[in-house]
């Protein structure tokens, strides 16, 4: 009745521990099941859904999925109701061996939005084994010289199961001379002794049978037992006797083999065979630790055989005896206590969960990448470890939970700059020396249109060449587009404008597809030199962006018009004559031949020629001034009426021309006379603005010119204060005389305004001008020296 209430009472420590623990990893965002082993096929562990108050309609659509290393073999949830359950039975033992506590880790995992849960389910230990001897039976001698109270290990029994399901009590079939002592040591194992009660007499009884049962404390209890064999000999009556109960030692998991671990000593007091002993381990000892270590059996020494692994198991417990070589011979157990020092020998190791494949590169700072958990095997500082990325990247690492990191964004990503990043993830402990490991984490950025088409150029120059032929291409614009797929295709269009108030489509269109601009029309240059367009480039983003350009298109010249005469006028014909006294000198202007071209350039550029006359060497035309000047003397020989043919052409390509015929009259007598010719405009309507502008010019010039004559005759005559006016005389040519003589006695300082300098004036000055014959022929006045005041009579 009391062990059923002691077992009532662990019964419910255990539960309350076990829910106490299932609480904490609630407010922990940390979920906790357990289960026992052994349980059925679809056996309930949990309601996850419920347990973490998840939307059961949701489950489907946010990806719910368990994620577990270990756990997915053994375990399996529902997404209809989010019921956790067993998928294959579980044997506890085979997974965890006899480690005292069994976990199977896992995530939970949803998306939409990311959210990682993480739990673990308990698998509970059930008597479902029952304690078992390796060698049945056991065979004993025994001396009858041993006195009662002496103790003789026998094996113990092994059971699989843990904690209350393993052995706890051994006892011995009813019998006056043996008893059983067990001993628990600090690890849990009961240990079985046979104890000798009362004095051995081998002529009384020289063999005894017993039965040896080993009881476990799991619910039902169960039992396993084994056959003690005693033989009674005579009479090594001291067993050996350790230097120590328990030996402790340490080893380092890299040890190489033949290291000696540690030895052990036993000392016999008994003399000759009965105090020679032999040392040999425990038949207690697994086939594991009699692979990994020897033991000596003269010395004692204990030497590694094998590789150690601290991650797999970080101790051992070996039994080791010494046996006297007495007749019948005693054999004595020590325990030997071996721990293994972890060394740095295992990296950490790196787990990438991917959240996204990709990521735009308008997402915010602090967007989730990925997940990534490390665990390093090793304890202490060896399994301690840094994680870290390189700093030059626009991403940081954020530790979401114990081992478990967050790769999110640190600041705005361009695509345009770098398209894809593979992030060198590095983990390295802080053992001695460091082990480390690396994962390179692909991230790709996708476009979000944020870049407007660009153009080679702000502004771009066209020449056309009048009289195009319509619908020809003439320029291509380019813009480009530095997004990509959608974002990058780019379509082109004129931004409406009028030219001579008619819309730009009137006079050009544009392939929207690859930027062709066409000419729809031809151009004459002499109505349209130049006009300016805008190209927009549109991409096709959402929402789309766009940039212009400014197209000047140039109309070029073509040599499309031929010259035409101004004066002499065509439309009034040729029957006007210039006339030309018979007295003109070589050099004598006849006439002017004046000409314009609505073309521009080479195209204008106008040259004289005469390409018929009566008489050729009478006159010549000025190439370049088209003035028809006598080219000698008129004879009284020569016709009085000539006829000049006079060609004016451009300098195009090809050459465009014109003619005129001009008729000459040779007057005689003739001294002064201005006659009307046929450089004088006979219809105002053949004037152009060119013309208009070269005859304002001249005029300007010609008016200017005669206004600083006059100002430098006043300043002269301001200077002189008394100008003597001796005479005027006829000229020689027919006209007046004026002669200009100064007082010698006006001698003064003349003063030159804007130049700063000052200059003395001359005794005396003479100035003798008269009236040349040209000025019969112009509107200005020609005054020449004459040579002589004393042969001003004689002209």
């Amino acid at each position: 009745m009391a062990n059923s209430a002691v077992d009532n009472a662990i019964a419910f420590s255990r539960f309350a521990f076990i829910i106490l623990g299932y609480i904490r990893g609630l407010i922990y965002g940390h979920i906790r099941y357990s289960v026992s082993e052994e349980m059925d096929i679809g056996a309930f562990i949990g309601n996850i859904a419920e347990d973490l108050r998840l939307n059961l309609p949701q489950l489907s659509d946010r990806k719910f999925r368990l994620n577990s290393d270990d756990g997915g073999r053994y375990m399996k949830v529902n997404l209809d109701n989010g019921i956790l359950s067993v998928r294959e039975r579980i044997d506890r033992e085979l997974l965890c061996g006899q480690a005292a506590m069994c976990t199977i880790p896992f995530e939970i995992i949803l998306e939409n939005p990311l959210a990682v849960y993480r739990g673990e389910v308990e698998i509970l230990d059930v008597n479902d084994n029952s304690p078992t001897f390796r060698d049945s039976p056991i065979a004993l001698q025994m001396s009858e010289a041993i006195t009662p109270g002496v103790h003789f290990p026998l094996e113990s029994a092994e059971d699989p199961d843990i904690g209350l399901n393993t052995v706890a009590v051994y006892a011995i079939s009813s019998n006056e001379y043996f008893s059983i002592k067990a001993q628990k040591t600090e690890y849990g194992v009961v240990n079985a002794e046979l104890q000798l009660d009362k004095p051995l007499d081998r002529e009384m009884q020289s063999a005894f049978q017993l039965v040896l049962t080993a009881t476990d404390g799991g619910i039902p209890q169960k039992s396993g037992t084994a056959q003690i064999l005693i033989t009674v000999v005579d009479f090594n009556d001291n067993p050996p006797i350790f230097d120590h109960e328990i030996y402790k030692g340490n080893i380092r998991e890299d040890a190489p083999q033949g290291t000696l671990v540690l030895t052990v000593k036993a000392t016999d007091l008994d003399e000759g065979l009965n105090a020679e002993l032999t040392y040999t381990f425990s038949k207690l000892a697994s086939p594991t630790v009699l692979e990994l270590f020897s033991l000596d059996p003269q010395l004692g020494e204990i030497r590694l055989e094998g590789e150690l692994d601290y991650e797999e198991v970080n101790s051992y417990s070996l039994n080791v005896q010494a046996m006297d070589h007495g007749s019948p011979a005693i054999a004595t157990r020590s325990t030997v206590l071996i721990k293994v020092t972890d060394v740095n020998d295992n990296p950490p190791e790196i787990k990438v969960t991917s959240v996204t494949s990709k990521i735009p590169e308008n997402a915010p700072p602090g967007t989730l990448i990925t997940l990534i958990n490390v665990i390093d095997r090793d304890s202490g500082e060896n399994g301690q470890f840094h994680c870290d990325i390189p700093k030059n990247i626009p991403f940081r690492l954020r530790n979401s939970s114990k081992n478990h990191f967050e790769l999110i964004t640190s600041k705005m990503l361009d695509r345009e700059v770098v398209a894809e990043y593979k992030v060198p993830f590095l983990a390295r402990d802080l053992g001695s020396p460091s082990l480390s490991a690396n994962e390179t984490i692909q991230v790709v950025i996708s476009d979000v249109n944020d870049n407007a088409p660009r153009f080679g150029a702000s502004s771009y120059n066209i020449y056309v060449m009048e009289n195009n032929s319509p619908g020809s291409s003439i320029f291509a614009v380019t813009a480009k587009d530095r997004d990509m797929d959608q974002n990058s295709y780019v379509s082109y269009s004129f931004v409406e404008n009028l030219i001579q108030n008619f819309p730009v489509s009137s006079y050009l269109s544009i392939n929207s597809m690859n930027g062709t601009i066409y000419v729809l029309r031809s151009f004459d240059y002499e109505k349209l030199k130049n006009f300016q367009i805008r190209v927009q480039a549109r991409d096709a983003g959402v929402p789309p962006l766009s940039s212009s350009a400014t197209v000047n298109v140039i109309i070029l010249d073509q040599n499309d018009n031929a010259p035409v005469i101004v004066s002499p006028s065509e439309q009034s014909g040729s029957s006007e004559e210039e006339s030309v006294p018979q007295s003109a000198g070589q050099g004598y202007l006849v006439t002017k031949i004046i000409a314009t071209d609505a073309d521009s350039g080479q195209n204008a550029r106008l040259s004289y020629h005469m390409v018929k006359a009566t008489d050729p060497s009478l006159f010549k035309v000025g190439q370049n001034s088209g003035e028809i000047r006598t080219a000698r003397n008129i004879l009284a020989s020569d016709a009085t009426r000539q006829t000049l043919f006079i060609l004016v052409k451009d300098n195009g390509q090809p050459s465009l021309s014109s003619t005129v015929a001009i008729h000459i009259a040779v007057l005689e007598n003739i001294t002064e006379k201005v006659t009307e010719t046929g450089n004088v405009l006979r219809n105002s309507e053949h004037f152009t603005d060119l013309n208009l502008y070269l005859i304002i010019i001249f005029g300007c010039t010609s008016f200017l010119f005669l206004v600083i004559i006059l100002l430098l005759i006043g300043i002269k005559c301001r200077q002189n204060t008394n100008i003597s006016q001796d005479y005027i005389s006829s000229s020689c040519c027919g006209g007046p005389n004026y002669s200009f003589n100064r007082r010698p006695e006006m001698d003064e300082t003349l003063r030159y305004p804007g130049t700063g300098r000052m200059m003395r004036a001359p005794v005396a000055h003479h100035y003798s001008v008269c009236l040349s014959p040209e000025s019969a022929k112009s509107d200005f006045l020609f005054l020449k020296p004459c040579s002589a005041p004393a042969s001003q009579a004689n002209c």
